[in-house]
């Protein structure tokens, strides 16, 4: 149970530093910026309790904020889709999710691909909605949100195959 904590703990840092430190200063074609911090949110074990993974998303998302300057936006986003995670969790992955027996890293490559595109393509929305907080321009937001969007799943599936603890 403590390396469970642990690595939860690790993974919280690594992934806020690496989001800080390298993640936030790229700056593709002026609008396409990958959130690998989302893995935690991802990632987080669904046995867990759901009041503390909340509060640990707000948190890491509050912490990005403060970092970026960008006012709550992807503290906003982050409690949403940990709020939502349960739903997308019973869509991806069916039974498995119902008796809390789901390994990320022993997960059939689709499922594991529609939960993390449908959850990320959420975030960005919101995050994006926030961001822009214009209605008029919704066709900038959509547009913000799936070009990142694709570019935070590319990586985040990316980092999952290579961290992954499954043996061939």
């Amino acid at each position: 149970m403590n390396n469970i904590i642990f690595l939860n703990i690790m993974r919280f840092l690594g992934l806020l530093f690496l989001q800080v430190l390298i993640c936030s200063n790229i700056n593709f074609m002026g609008y396409i910026n990958p959130h690998i911090y989302l893995l935690f949110i991802l990632l987080y074990p669904t046995s867990n309790n759901r009041l503390t993974f909340i509060f640990c998303s707000f948190l890491i998302g509050f912490i990005i904020d403060v970092f970026l300057d960008s006012g709550g936006t992807h503290a906003a986003a982050s409690v949403l889709i940990a709020y939502l995670r349960p739903l997308f969790l019973k869509f991806s992955f069916g039974a498995a999710y119902d008796y809390q027996v789901i390994k990320f890293s022993n997960t059939d490559f689709t499922q594991r691909l529609i939960y993390f595109s449908s959850m990320i393509a959420i975030h960005h929305f919101v995050l994006f909605f926030l961001v822009v907080f214009n209605q008029n321009q919704i066709l900038l937001i959509i547009k913000y949100a799936l070009y990142s969007s694709a570019f935070t799943l590319l990586l985040c599936l990316l980092f999952t195959s290579l961290f992954s603890n499954k043996r061939v």
